[in-house]
């Protein structure tokens, strides 16, 4: 039995180890381990056990630290501090490639397409094969060489009169005084202005409110024989000073015939420029629509909650927005508009038209070469232009804004020209819009439609396209769309994406670290992600992930249990080897695993108090015209395959509908029907995995409250009575007691000119945010840094002779977070660490047995056992009489719950019905089990 151990041992480790030797980082005790190269190795454990100091604060430290080493000595200077982790030695280790749990993306613009580089290959194919369509009569485009214009106007005009015309401002406004001018100066004698022939004269201009279409008379002439060359030359001037245009006037005739050398339609002069891959980005001034600029959504104003004194006008602060009346271009570009619509400045706001205002707020519209005012908005996105609001205003925006989709594109992000290209039947935001396996499938059909001279060009950017999605569908991601904004994607699903990314890079001797790549992902689409994972593994890469998933510990080469507890009773290694080996250990883990351990299925479902929420007829996304029933006192779980449309019923339709009754939110649901028992309920708790903030200056202590206190607590000492210090002396969010050097902040950020901005710690405080005076302040022997420094384990025995803030202490360390720092900034949280502290805080508010609690995957990087707490927590709730809704796909969680509705039958445009809802033992004893039944059935029997 020890030879065949050995043997195994041999076989794990025949293609040598990464092997790190005292390791003290954190709650880390001195750990030796050896991690297999080329092979898959799962590290498990607790909450707080160690596991992420093992692999993102060592092996990812120091593989970080090696890589720095090799830079020039001039360009590690800017970098600052590079210390090596707490370690004695790391040895084979490779080049480090992380691929951690947080979202992809919060820039808006961002979406999968983008992250992907599917789009740019998508951009590349319309750029190359792409039909472009007039966007006003729907025809295709057509453009002519220099000869085929010669010829075209020979044949059709032979013998007549005709005038030749080069087009220079096209439907604009303005009294063109200069350009007549500048004509005139180049020798030409008369123009086309707005169907009439004007002769050029000095200080010739035209009304400047008005739109103009001009062009210039190039020559007149009769097309005969003798006059060819003539022609010719007529024709090349008249395209260079049309920027590739020319227009054709029989003479005594005020119609105009158009055409041109670049993409035309013919009917009514229409151009398009040349075509490249900017064209179809949402993200370059040529693809993106005028309006949003590519952003597919605008911030409106309620105009209702901007006028609050209407008798006011403009001139006397009517509208606050615009603060104080003054001098300036945007003042004197209202004064314009408002005169253009029989107003002035000392109009009382009141009597002003809807469409004055929005003109006010948004500018004028009605082009997209429209040269009008742009609009208050407008310059409030251009960094130059935010001077002129005061602060009182700014925060006034912030109030009064509220997101809708584009009215000029429809959310679609691009410009007319763009959404104009067709291939086969399809327009690139169509493509986009599909889910991947849908667009998969969709690419042949778009290959066998185009031309025999076209489609070895377009057939080797689809080949790119479909190797690319093929990943993706490989990591279960099939229900996701290349428009879908980043934003919006769950923590696993960005690393899903990621994963996918790297695997077609098709790298080798590469140690990839990744952190729970299963967070988010249905049972049965578990498969597919080891899939993916081994299919790295096997191109010669060493595998770490950080997991707690039964199917992943399982299917890994290798298992390293951290533990046995958690925090400072964590730390160690208490397994290391092969999977079937970890059941005959002891570990908490292996009693999980075994059965000896388990997460209790409840004696007796409750039914509730009679009272039921109904949201009826929601069709937002995917979903079917869902009738959704909850029994209000109970434990629901909303659960169903990845991209059945759980978000989009609970968070994107019910959260958003109650809180605009309940609170007047103005954030505007999916559409629905009606919504009725809302008179059962009093309050709101969603606790999602949004960040606690968006600045490194947000903490667990400042979110949860607790700083408040502890500040008080330091006001309190004598040392400070006796200086006069007061609250603000122990915030570093304010002058006073912080650290002036770094204001605060503990660090300054090193702007880098050929690499990311970095950050270093503060050298006057080290790191410490206060002023040496501050931290001279002690209550039992530690600072208010030392106390910020603390994990909430720490805190929690450090406070423990004051109840009150023993006791919120001790509630974020029964949601499994006793590792974190009280001061960690929330940046580095990861989405499921602040979900939890969210939970924590509202576990600490007084509930009032009439409260709805809304969670998403509250399980995200628990243990077994952390469940177990987290179950019990959530149970409690239940029993006071709340309701708690939790959207998982936990097994545990869902044999847990009272009430349990499933959603499927697939995902995308597949998914969006519900297929069960009812108890978990009538889910699995339905005839014919749903995708989510089969395996519930396996793990309760």
């Amino acid at each position: 039995m020890v030879q065949e151990k050995q043997s195994e041992e041999r076989n794990l480790f025949s293609s040598g180890a990464i092997e790190v030797r005292g390791a003290k980082v954190h709650n880390l005790k001195n750990i030796d381990v050896s991690i297999p190269r080329h092979k898959l190795t799962v590290v498990t454990g607790l909450s707080g056990s160690g596991k992420s100091s093992l692999v993102f604060d060592v092996l990812l430290a120091e593989g970080q630290r090696r890589y720095i080493e090799t830079f020039s000595t001039y360009a590690r200077s800017f970098i600052g501090n590079n210390t090596r982790p707490d370690v004695e030695s790391i040895e084979g280790l490779s080049p480090v490639v992380a691929i951690e749990q947080k979202t992809a993306s919060n820039n808006t613009r961002s979406t999968v397409g983008t992250v992907t580089e599917i789009y740019d290959f998508l951009r590349l194919l319309y750029a190359r094969v792409g039909v472009p369509h007039s966007y006003i009569t729907g025809k295709e485009m057509r453009k002519y060489t220099e000869q085929e214009l010669f010829e075209l106007i020979e044949r059709d005009y032979n013998l007549q009169g005709i005038e030749l015309l080069a087009p220079v401002i096209r439907d604009r406004k303005g009294h063109y005084r200069e350009l007549f001018e500048t004509l005139r100066k180049k020798g030409f004698t008369s123009v086309y202005i707005d169907g009439t022939i004007e002769e050029l004269r000095p200080g010739l201009m035209v009304d400047r409110y008005v739109k103009h279409y001009i062009a210039v008379v190039i020559d007149k002439l009769i097309v005969k024989e003798e006059m060819k060359e003539r022609l010719q030359q007529s024709i090349t001037l008249a395209l260079h000073y049309g920027d590739g245009m020319l227009d054709v006037r029989k003479r005594n005739d005020s119609k105009l015939r158009h055409l041109s050398s670049k993409l035309m339609d013919a009917e009514n002069g229409l151009a398009y420029p040349e075509v490249s891959p900017s064209t179809f980005s949402f993200n370059s001034p040529q693809g993106y629509c005028p309006h949003c600029r590519g952003m597919g959504v605008v911030n409106r104003i309620n105009i209702d909650k901007l006028i609050t004194h209407p008798k006011l006008s403009l001139r006397k602060g009517g509208l606050k927005l615009l603060g104080k009346w003054r001098k300036g271009a945007i003042y004197d570009g209202i004064k314009q508009l408002l005169e253009e619509y029989g107003y002035t400045p000392d109009t009382p706001v009141g009597l002003l038209s809807e469409k004055v205002l929005n003109t006010i707020l948004y500018g004028v519209l009605d082009g997209e070469d429209s040269e009008g005012f742009k609009g208050i908005m407008y310059y409030l996105d251009i960094d130059n232009f935010m001077g002129f609001l005061d602060e009182e205003t700014k925060e006034c925006l912030q109030d009064l804004h509220t997101e809708q989709i584009c009215p000029t594109c429809n959310g679609i992000r691009l410009n007319k020209i763009a959404q104009s290209y067709l291939i086969d039947k399809w327009r690139i935001h169509e493509l986009a819009a599909l889910d991947l396996e849908q667009l998969y499938r969709t690419l042949p059909e778009i290959e066998n439609s185009l031309s025999p001279h076209l489609r070895p060009v377009g057939a080797e950017i689809i080949k790119e396209i479909k190797t690319r999605l093929q990943f993706l569908l490989d990591v279960g991601l099939y229900y996701l769309s290349l428009s879908r904004a980043s934003s919006t994607l769950s923590g696993g699903e960005s690393q899903r994406i990621r994963l996918a990314t790297q695997i077609g890079t098709g790298l080798v001797e590469v140690l990839y670290l990744l952190d729970e790549p299963g967070i988010g992902l249905h049972p049965s689409d578990n498969n597919k992600l080891i899939a993916s994972l081994q299919k790295l593994r096997d191109g010669e890469n060493t595998i770490v992930v950080v997991e707690h998933d039964q199917d992943m510990m399982l299917s890994a080469d290798y298992i390293i249990d951290m533990g046995p507890g958690a925090g400072r009773l964590g730390g160690k290694v208490v397994f290391a080897g092969a999977p079937k080996e970890l059941p005959s250990t002891h570990t908490i883990t292996a009693d999980y695993l075994n059965g000896i351990r388990n997460i209790i299925i409840p004696n007796k479902r409750r039914q509730g108090n009679g009272n039921f929420l109904t949201l009826s007829g929601a069709v937002g996304n995917n979903l079917k015209n869902v009738k959704l029933s909850l029994p209000l006192g109970t434990f629901i779980c909303v659960t169903g395959v990845s991209g059945s449309g759980k978000s989009s019923l609970i968070n994107g339709t019910l959260v958003p509908a109650i809180a605009k009754s309940l609170y007047g939110s103005l954030a505007t649901p999916l559409l629905y029907k009606k919504i009725e028992g809302l008179e059962h309920i009093d309050k709101l708790a969603v606790v999602d995995q949004s960040p606690l903030g968006r600045t490194p200056r947000s903490n667990p202590a400042t979110y949860t409250g607790l700083f408040t206190e502890i500040r008080q607590l330091f006001v309190s000492l004598p040392e400070s009575k006796a200086r006069g210090y007061k609250a603000g002396r122990f915030s570093f969010n304010v002058s006073g007691g912080r650290c002036e050097e770094c204001k605060g902040n503990g660090y300054r950020t090193l702007a880098m000119n050929f690499l990311p901005d970095v950050t270093i710690p503060c050298e006057v405080c080290h790191g410490k945010r206060y002023s040496r005076e501050t931290l001279e302040v002690r209550y039992k022997g530690k600072s208010i840094a030392d106390v910020l420094d603390m994990t909430f384990n720490q805190a929690a025995e450090f406070f423990e002779n004051m109840p009150k803030l023993h006791n919120r202490l001790e509630m974020i360390r029964k949601v499994g977070l006793g590792y974190v720092k009280l001061g960690q900034p929330s940046t580095t949280l990861s989405g499921g660490e602040s979900q939890r502290v969210k939970l924590a805080e509202e576990l600490s508010k007084k509930d009032t047995g009439r409260t709805l609690y809304i969670l998403d995957e509250p399980t995200t990087g628990l243990h077994f056992e952390d469940i177990r707490v987290l179950l019990s927590l959530v149970q409690q709730l239940v029993d006071k009489g709340n309701t708690v809704l939790i959207i998982e796909h936990d097994l545990d969680v869902i044999k847990s719950a009272d009430y349990v509705i499933d959603m499927g039958p697939e995902g995308g445009r597949n998914g969006g019905k519900i297929l069960f809802a009812g108890t978990p033992e009538d889910m699995i004893k339905q005839k014919s089990l749903t995708t989510t039944a089969r395996f519930l059935k396996r793990r309760m029997n």
